[in-house]
């Protein structure tokens, strides 16, 4: 008798990923901040992406004297570092895994990530929309 399969036939590979909230934290010292981005990280699908909206009104809210071109900046930079863009320096240039640990080494600046979180899934670009729209938007 031929054993069963505990897989389903045709169902979608699940990849481990891992991701970290892009957070502002213009007073450090308050330790308040504004979530404003994912980065995700699928090593099984060679995907590393960040999505990120800086939210002006909440920021001057939280923090008035925090100039938002200067933080958009900041943001964009870490989205060219996750794309590989020559914009993205020495940095953006390392293989992918290298580029999501220092983007999410910890820091005390005015931008900043969560811990790292792990998860699974399918599509790596679904998920980081998924992510994006539970904990930014």
């Amino acid at each position: 008798m031929p054993k069963s399969s505990s897989k389903k036939p045709n169902s979608p590979v699940q990849h481990l990923f891992e991701y970290a909230v892009i957070r502002v934290v213009p007073r450090v010292e308050r330790e308040e901040f504004i979530n404003v981005g994912v980065i995700l990280y699928c090593s099984g699908l060679k995907y590393l992406n960040a999505l990120h909206r800086l939210d002006v009104e909440k920021l001057r809210a939280l923090c008035s004297h925090t100039d938002p071109d200067e933080l958009e900046r900041y943001l964009q930079a870490l989205t060219a570092i996750c794309a590989g863009k020559t914009e993205g320096g020495p940095i953006g240039q390392l293989p992918l895994a290298s580029r999501f640990r220092w983007l999410t080494a910890t820091r005390s600046s005015v931008v900043q990530t969560s811990r790292v979180h792990p998860g699974f899934c399918t599509d790596a670009s679904e998920t980081l929309l998924r992510l994006f729209g539970q904990l930014v938007l």
